[in-house]
């Protein structure tokens, strides 16, 4: 299951990685992924909710410490995939709930805010709500072998 789970966090980081080219990418360049008027990744990624906290309608763009979400998710799936490995099953499950919470949200602003959806950022939705579902899975065969155990 750990290496499952691990597996599922370095394909976290590689779709994060690469919504986070198109965030550095310039706003007036088309970018890979657009590909019809309601999947159009680029519009997401250069929109106020790409950041953390989003910025402001009276605000620079350029203006204060934001750090993109996808650098987040990179920073996330990687602490997954270490803590994964380490067995610390609860810490997993932990920040996969938080992951899955965010991309949830991030999804609703997708769909109801700006109306357009990222392939990668729906990529990401799917592989963190595996990520809680193995971590789920993972952690109740470990409360059933010890409760097998402490029963004669």
């Amino acid at each position: 299951m750990k290496y499952l789970i691990a597996l599922l966090a370095v394909a976290g980081i590689i779709v994060s990685t690469m919504a986070l080219h198109v965030h550095y990418m310039d706003p007036a360049l088309a970018p890979p992924c657009a590909v019809t008027e309601k999947f159009d990744c680029g519009a997401v990624n250069h929109s106020r909710f790409a950041v953390f906290p989003p910025h402001t309608f009276d605000e620079d763009p350029k203006a204060g410490p934001h750090i993109p979400v996808a650098m987040l998710g990179i920073a996330g799936y990687a602490a997954i995939g270490v803590l994964a490995l380490m067995g610390r099953w609860w810490l997993v499950f932990e920040f996969a709930q938080v992951g899955f919470l965010f991309a949830a949200f991030l999804s609703y602003i997708e769909a109801y805010v700006l109306q357009k959806w990222c392939i990668y950022c729906l990529w990401s939705q799917g592989i963190v709500t595996a990520i809680l579902l193995v971590t789920v899975v993972a952690l109740v065969m470990r409360w059933r072998q010890k409760r097998s155990a402490l029963t004669p």
